[in-house]
């Protein structure tokens, strides 16, 4: 029996579809397959140690520097193993991975990869050479969870009425668009890959019977294809009329598709994740992000009039924010009435530049990046103004103490605010006094998933 073992760091709090997919693949093709998720179980060394493959899911950056020390001690205890690497971030950091000893990495649509290499290796013929990153169109298979931590270990959804247990699938990966800073680019290149639906809603059925009463969509932009999302959420809420779900969206797509609100409301979309970014024309301009403020500020809105919650998310801290813009930024979210709604981390999101990120396309970040940092796995920098990295750390350090002691977020924010005023020129403080946040009363309690640490 040809035995492979996949290996998760880290997935965001999520049973991770990078696992349970392959896993069914591979199973399939005849391999003995073993799950390992040591974000919620201790590492065992029986694991691997008869694995003929062993394998590392690498979604994303928190995920590949976890990894890096298990990869040595996996090379320790099986010196015989092949040692893959896929996922995002596998075939970004390839050079690095390589160094490390790792033999094959696959990028992109990674299941037939996996199927391909585990067949060459169990009969004995020369290790196949597969692309780095693949975009073939798959047919998926429903993803085997059998061997995966139960539901429960995992992220919950906390809700005005509880907490409800959470599963998680993809519906697409990829993403048409060519945002800079985003990590999917380098290995999607503007295109997208969707999952059937009958294979999406197979998987929902099973995490469902294994106790899941909300689902997230892993997609990174699920109107992407809205011919594909629509009609799969009218089929899964036809069919789980009490099951809730969330989705990510980018903002030009939100408008654009206004008309896909009120269904994804009806439903039973619990909230709708945006990655918004910034709040500053010329940072949304650099980062190619395809939205203004004032569109922003439209779907803001318009998704508050219609009922369908928005949870933005934003890389607060960036080589061209300024303590005025923190200041703007602030102020915006509560005038918007958003600061319930925005996760006490996404107020410490410093820009990240890995390898292969379209940023270094720039001549000015070429300027400002010191050279490529192997063990931090990004391109390291510093604000060209001191005071602004100044108020990074103290606004970390004030989420991190915050959540620690159990803060409410509206707490939080009136910290946060005083402590970019502490910051400011006397001058500037007079004329933000002006703006001076007024917080609603009305503390709009938004579900909320309780992983929501970077």
């Amino acid at each position: 029996m040809f035995r492979v073992t996949l290996i998760s760091t880290y997935d965001l709090g999520h049973q991770p579809f990078g696992l349970a997919s392959p896993a069914a693949w591979l199973e399939a093709a005849g391999a003995e397959v073993t799950c390992v998720d040591v974000a919620v179980r201790p590492f065992l060394p029986q694991t691997v140690q008869s694995a003929n493959l062993v394998a590392f899911y690498l979604p994303m950056h928190t995920a590949t520097r976890l990894a890096v020390g298990l990869i040595q001690r996996v090379q320790r205890i099986n010196r015989e193993a092949h040692i893959c690497a896929y996922g995002l971030y596998a075939s970004v950091n390839e050079g690095y991975l390589r160094q490390l000893g790792v033999h094959t990495i696959l990028g992109g649509e990674f299941e037939q990869g996996l199927v391909d290499l585990m067949t060459a290796l169990r009969e004995g013929q020369p290790v196949p050479s597969l692309p780095s990153v693949s975009l073939m169109r798959q047919q998926f298979r429903r993803p085997s969870r059998l061997h995966l931590p139960p539901l429960t270990d995992y992220a919950y959804l906390d809700t005005p009425n509880g907490k409800r247990i959470v599963g998680y699938t993809e519906a697409t990966r990829g993403c048409k668009h060519l945002c800079r800073h985003c990590p999917i680019v380098p290995v999607y290149n503007g295109r997208f890959r969707i999952v059937q639906p009958e294979v999406v809603l197979a998987d929902i059925r099973q995490q469902v019977a294994a106790g899941a009463q909300h689902i997230t969509f892993g997609d990174p932009d699920f109107l992407n294809g809205p011919g594909h999302a629509l009609p799969l959420v009218q089929a899964l809420h036809a069919e789980f009329p009490d099951l809730t779900y969330d989705v990510t969206i980018k903002i030009e797509h939100l408008q654009k598709h206004s008309e896909a609100l009120p269904i994804l409301r009806d439903t039973g979309c619990a909230f709708v994740v945006s990655a918004v970014e910034a709040v500053d024309d010329d940072i949304l301009a650099t980062l190619d992000k395809g939205h203004s403020r004032s569109d922003f500020i439209q779907v803001a809105r318009q998704m508050r009039q219609i009922g369908l919650p928005l949870t933005p998310t934003f890389v607060t801290f960036t080589p061209w924010t300024t303590l005025p813009g923190y200041a703007d930024f602030l102020a915006l979210m509560a005038e918007l009435d958003l600061v319930e709604a925005i996760n006490p981390i996404q107020y410490a999101i410093r820009l990240l530049i890995p390898e292969g990120s379209r940023l270094l396309e720039l001549a000015e970040v070429q300027a400002l990046v010191a050279p490529f940092d192997q063990s931090a796995l990004v391109y390291p920098w510093s604000h060209p103004n001191p005071a602004v990295d100044r108020l990074y750390q103290t606004v970390f350090k004030l989420v991190k103490a915050s959540q620690n002691a159990g803060e409410s977020r509206q707490t939080l924010f009136r910290r946060l605010w005083q402590a970019v005023m502490d910051l400011l020129p006397a001058e500037e403080q007079a004329v933000w006094a002006e703006r001076q946040p007024v917080l609603s009363q009305a503390v709009r309690a938004v579900p909320t998933l309780s992983e929501d640490w970077y």
